[in-house]
């Protein structure tokens, strides 16, 4: 058997499984509120940052103040992340828990957790190829159809913008999305309901659909089109992660994700 200082806490691994968790719903400390205020609220706050930044454009009299703040994305992207962090410190320390506890135990032996989180990327990374051309089947008629220069996400962005989306902005956003939809909202959710499927149908939909704001464009054309894109990776690593209760190895996967998306997003 595996020890803590080989696997990381194992008071972590207690504290967010089922089990646990379960026993915190029924004793209290557990209530619907931050589950689906997060859920939710992770879109709502994204949607507010880019609003921000489009009212400074706006004070600047930029003829597109809103796809002029879209473009960076990834630099306001971290106000939400503090949004986010702040409710999931708020309302783990409620039921006595902490934002680590959320993470689980990392497993650090011959690199296990890297080697997983590989394998999850492979596994996952296909599925989002097949979400894309469902999304361009279902909304544009045909799986090679592009969405245009109003969907496109790839602005350049001054020296500094780019330097802090390559550096900072993914190391932030990869464990805070993974924290507030796995870690936190979709293992207390199936505690809730009895019924894991609904958790599934409730994060899934909240998960898939804030990908439809990273910029938010006005068009539901495009809101459709990214929300379905990334649907089915989303169900898989749901699914993935309710039988680990980890979040180290999804990190790993996704950290590479982000970090292509933050080229493609800021350097055109």
């Amino acid at each position: 058997m595996p020890t803590a200082s080989e696997d990381g806490d194992s008071t972590a691994r207690q504290v967010n499984s089922q089990s646990a968790t379960g026993a915190r719903v029924s004793s209290g400390p557990i209530s619907w509120t931050g589950p689906l205020l997060l859920t939710v609220g992770r879109s709502v706050l994204i949607l507010t940052a880019q609003a921000l930044v489009a009212l400074i454009f706006l004070l600047q009299r930029d003829p597109s103040p809103w796809f002029s703040a879209g473009r960076w994305w990834t630099v306001y992207g971290t106000l939400a992340d503090a949004g986010c962090l702040a409710l999931l410190w708020k309302f783990t320390r409620a039921e006595g828990t902490n934002l680590r506890d959320l993470v689980g135990p990392i497993r650090r032996r011959h690199a296990r957790d890297l080697w997983t989180g590989l394998g999850i990327l492979l596994l996952i990374f296909p599925l989002f190829i097949v979400g894309g051309m469902l999304s361009n089947l279902l909304v544009f008629g045909r799986m090679n159809a592009s969405p245009g220069p109003a969907g496109a996400m790839n602005h350049a962005l001054p020296l500094w913008g780019i330097i802090y989306s390559l550096s900072v902005w993914w190391i932030i956003w990869t464990p805070t999305e993974q924290m507030t939809y796995q870690g936190f909202a979709l293992p207390r959710l199936c505690a809730l309901t009895g019924r894991p499927w609904v958790a599934l149908v409730v994060v899934g939909f909240w998960w898939s659909l804030q990908h439809s704001f990273l910029p938010f464009v006005p068009d539901w054309r495009i809101v459709i089109w990214r929300f379905v894109m990334v649907v089915p990776a989303v169900i898989c690593t749901m699914l993935i992660y309710l039988r680990t209760r980890r979040l180290a190895p999804f990190i790993v996967a996704q950290w590479p994700m982000d970090i292509v998306v933050a080229v493609m997003s800021t350097v055109s």
